[in-house]
């Protein structure tokens, strides 16, 4: 197993998607090791708040899919869901394999020398951005940490205590309203990478906003994303 190489990129940045989750079980330390041992810019992961208001990393808004448990991420507590045991990728199990902490992730992308991209799940409140940011700092990665989210209102509640954050705002459709949200707020743009075109790219560049595609998984697809002009490309498997 390995994965697939893109060649020719340039300057584009390659993001291995909830680690190198083309190889290892997502969101996992194992996919963030293997990624980290790899030639990627930086890891993506997915953190949501628990029930007693700590942080767990995982993409689903319950356990379902990666542990065959029925159990909202939100309605329960971490110690409990830190406890399960994942489901491996080929449906057997390994012991290595349980949700992460923040701070699990965080330290993997300091060791290996990764940029972190965070991606903020649902709606949070602004102390419980602010908490994950102050999480990142005391990791001593928040500037090397980029913050991404679906809800932008996450997005600007980092922006308001921290300024300086490195942000993108995640959507899989772009209109006009969209671009001017971007240029308002100086976000920059996480984009379905099959929405994407050189036009596109090059109207948002020439807005100063760097454009991430997510997620292309094929030598064709990632050459596609290349020939527009994007600033990133996010994928399970290519390298």
């Amino acid at each position: 197993m390995n994965t697939l190489v893109l060649e020719n990129k340039g300057e584009v940045k390659m993001i291995a998607h909830r680690g190198l989750s083309g190889l290892e079980l997502e969101n996992t330390c194992a996919a963030f090791v293997a990624a980290g041992v790899k030639s990627y810019y930086g890891i993506e992961t997915d953190v949501h708040v628990t029930k007693d208001g700590k942080y767990v990393i995982i993409h689903d808004d319950t356990l379902e899919r990666v542990a065959g448990l029925n159990w909202v991420v939100e309605e329960t507590e971490f110690e409990k869901l830190r406890a399960v045991q994942l489901i491996e990728k080929d449906g057997g199990t390994r012991k290595d394999l349980c949700l992460p902490t923040l701070e699990e992730y965080v330290a993997i992308c300091k060791k290996y020398d990764k940029q972190a991209i965070l991606e903020l799940k649902n709606r949070m409140t602004a102390e419980q951005v602010w908490e994950i940011a102050e999480i990142v700092k005391a990791g001593g990665w928040f500037e090397r940490t980029t913050f991404i989210s679906f809800a932008g209102e996450n997005l600007e509640d980092m922006r308001k205590k921290y300024p300086s954050a490195d942000v993108q705002f995640l959507t899989d459709t772009v209109t006009d309203e969209t671009v001017e949200y971007l240029v308002k707020n100086k976000f920059d743009a996480d984009l379905c990478g099959y929405c994407v075109t050189p036009d596109l790219v090059k109207k948002l560049h020439a807005l100063g906003i760097k454009v991430n595609v997510w997620t292309l998984d094929t030598i064709e697809h990632g050459n596609m994303a290349l020939a527009a002009g994007v600033d990133f490309i996010t994928s399970n498997i290519l390298e």
